[in-house]
């Protein structure tokens, strides 16, 4: 692909799940768009995980990225809440795959390590960096902010994430 390359970064969360997207040209990045998808926190579990699948799947066909990446679930205490995350987190991967892109997955710190400089640091933190990196970057939610450290993430690896992931499809 000889022209710009649009990403678009995932941050899943069973109430809100923020997306952005960013293109890379080069050494370029540019701010594209962002936003936060959410569930009705009133419904059922199958009801939320179809409003997030609804929501994501709109943007895909509005935006029409060429790559997806999705933070990678971290385990917390709470075995419930770490299994309905990575229920969100199976929709915000299988959309992007329905649509033929492929998924990239980035652990927490590795993100917080390409957009801040270390592996570790709070949502403020990022959502400044990302402001720092991309002047024009608008979101409407701490995670929008963090979907688009995720992007930012993946423009920075993607020569060694797609040739991973192509290798894993051959």
């Amino acid at each position: 692909m000889n022209g710009a390359i649009r990403i678009i970064g995932i941050d899943p969360g069973l109430r809100r799940t923020g997306w952005g997207i960013v293109e890379t040209l080069g050494n370029s990045l540019r701010f594209v768009a962002s936003g936060t998808v959410r569930s009705d926190d009133k419904a059922a579990l199958a009801a939320r995980l179809c409003q997030l699948h609804d929501g994501l799947s709109e943007i895909l066909r509005a935006q029409l990225p060429h790559e997806a990446a999705v933070e990678a679930t971290f385990v917390n205490r709470d075995a419930a809440a770490t299994l309905k995350l990575g229920q969100a987190r199976g929709v915000a991967m299988l959309v992007p795959a329905l649509a033929g892109l492929l998924v990239a997955e980035y652990a927490p710190n590795a993100v917080k390590k390409a957009v801040i400089g270390v592996g570790h640091g709070d949502k403020k933190q990022i959502a400044m960096m990302v402001k720092v990196l991309m002047p024009k970057a608008v979101f409407d939610s701490e995670d929008a902010a963090d979907a688009l450290a995720i992007a930012i993430c993946h423009a920075h690896h993607r020569g060694s994430a797609v040739a991973r992931l192509a290798a894993l499809a051959g």
